[in-house]
């Protein structure tokens, strides 16, 4: 990825897929480095549990990772952002997953007023797992 003076919301959301895809913490920090020195700030975050219950766990690990990570201030607006994007995401997903458990991993990464929430889903019972991303964008005024 060559840096430019801007990124298009299809960049952010690129790199938000790429983190979310990461397999080790290794390779998630390699990539938060590497996005960091073109300016997207990025954070990841693992999830699990039984669908339903686990949707608002979901939605609230990935508000309290980006804030962490300095992908978002505490501000109402720049925390809807990441609260809405990261239920858009899931709602994308949710309905093939209902009754079954999930587990994965969600990728955050913002640049200026563009942010994207990827989230790679694993759905189903032990070793019979199907796969699935949900994945959505929000503007937010940039402030940070």
């Amino acid at each position: 990825m060559e840096q430019q003076a801007a990124f298009s919301s299809k960049k952010i959301a690129s790199a938000a897929i790429k983190l979310a895809l990461s397999e080790s913490r290794e390779e998630e920090r390699e990539l938060k480095r590497f996005f960091g020195e073109a300016g997207i700030r990025a954070a990841a975050v693992d999830f699990g549990g039984e669908t339903l219950a686990a949707i608002p766990k979901i939605i609230e690990r990935a508000i309290v990772a980006a804030k962490r990570e300095g992908v978002i201030k505490e501000t109402h607006a720049e925390e809807g952002s990441v609260a809405g994007a990261t239920h858009e995401a899931i709602s994308q997903v949710v309905a093939r997953a209902v009754g079954l458990n999930i587990g994965g991993k969600i990728g955050i990464a913002r640049y200026h007023d563009h942010v994207s929430v990827a989230i790679f889903f694993a759905i189903g019972m032990s070793h019979l797992d199907d796969v699935a991303i949900g994945l959505a964008h929000r503007a937010v005024a940039n402030l940070v």
